[in-house]
């Protein structure tokens, strides 16, 4: 069973309320929601209390997950990404999530292996970035790492709508040559 397929069963599971799935999803893919929360936030605790935030809303929801939308590790850092920009917008107050029926999500044990890969992946997109025209890097970077829309994109660097979105798909879709989707697990 490849990654993408082992992320899809964790979901299955959760949505059963396993929470070894939950734990192994955590272990695969934490380490990774992490540097991006932090890359956004630029401060340790914000970006734990984002984490818990996105791991309950994962816990909860992994029906949220579309699989015509791309892959369980692209919909796991879009839903951190969406909390770490939702608690910038709010001054670093938090988005409470409330209580799960019957508890709090389970907390995931770490599994230093599985960090150790996600720091190496972090490595492997950074220099990926690295390799995108300067246009190309810094959409991403306002879009992914700064929070800002298309339109708001457009605005700062005096361009159109039109031309952000090409140059939005053109960078994600070098990333995806550099770093394939094999390599997200």
């Amino acid at each position: 069973m490849n990654g993408q397929e082992r992320d899809r069963s964790c979901l299955e599971g959760m949505r059963t309320g396993d929470t070894r799935a939950l734990e192994e999803l955590y272990e695969r893919h934490n380490g990774l929601l992490y540097s991006v929360v932090l890359r956004i936030l630029r401060e340790a605790q914000g970006t734990e209390q984002v984490l818990r935030e996105s791991w309950l809303q994962i816990w909860r929801g992994p029906g949220g997950y579309n699989v015509a939308r791309g892959n369980v590790g692209a919909w796991l850092l879009t839903v951190a990404r969406n909390r770490a920009i939702a608690w910038l917008k709010s001054d670093g107050l938090p988005q409470r999530a409330e209580p799960a029926a019957g508890g709090d999500v389970p907390a995931p044990t770490e599994d230093a292996s599985a960090n150790a890969a996600h720091r190496q992946m972090s490595e492997r997109v950074r220099r990926a970035l690295d390799v995108l025209g300067p246009q190309h890097r810094q959409v991403l970077e306002l879009a992914y790492f700064g929070g800002l829309t298309q339109g708001e994109i457009a605005d700062r660097l005096n361009t159109s709508p039109g031309t952000i979105k090409s140059w939005s798909r053109q960078a994600l879709v070098r990333i995806g040559d550099l770093v394939p989707h094999e390599d997200w697990t």
